[in-house]
């Protein structure tokens, strides 16, 4: 008689990384969009000097997996504080705005 493969353990899930993808890139922005059924999410770079943020990534995820993405986060930032302390964020003085450095003045 064989066996039956149902109480058999699932495999891990194998995932190519490409050496391009592997590196990264840097963002220190992220702007999050949506509309019924995406979300979208422009990750993006702002640097002193630079005239406008450039989107160095853009994910289009179904709504589901949105909620998914940011439960895992959630998970990860508890294990992260647990393990290396508390993430602060500074206080919010002024109204917050959609760059983390000043603008400079124009002239």
């Amino acid at each position: 008689m064989e066996e039956n493969n149902q109480n058999q353990q699932p495999q891990g899930l194998q995932i190519e990384l490409k050496p391009e993808i592997g590196v990264g890139v840097y963002a220190n922005l992220a702007l999050i969009t949506h509309s019924s059924s995406d979300f979208i999410l422009d990750f993006t770079c702002m640097l002193p000097g630079m005239q406008q943020p450039q989107v160095r990534s853009r994910v289009v995820m179904a709504p589901e997996h949105a909620k998914r993405l940011l439960m895992a986060l959630n998970d990860n930032i508890l294990k992260y504080e647990q393990q290396f302390g508390k993430i602060n964020l500074p206080e919010q003085q002024q109204p917050r705005t959609a760059t983390p450095f000043e603008q400079p003045a124009e002239s």
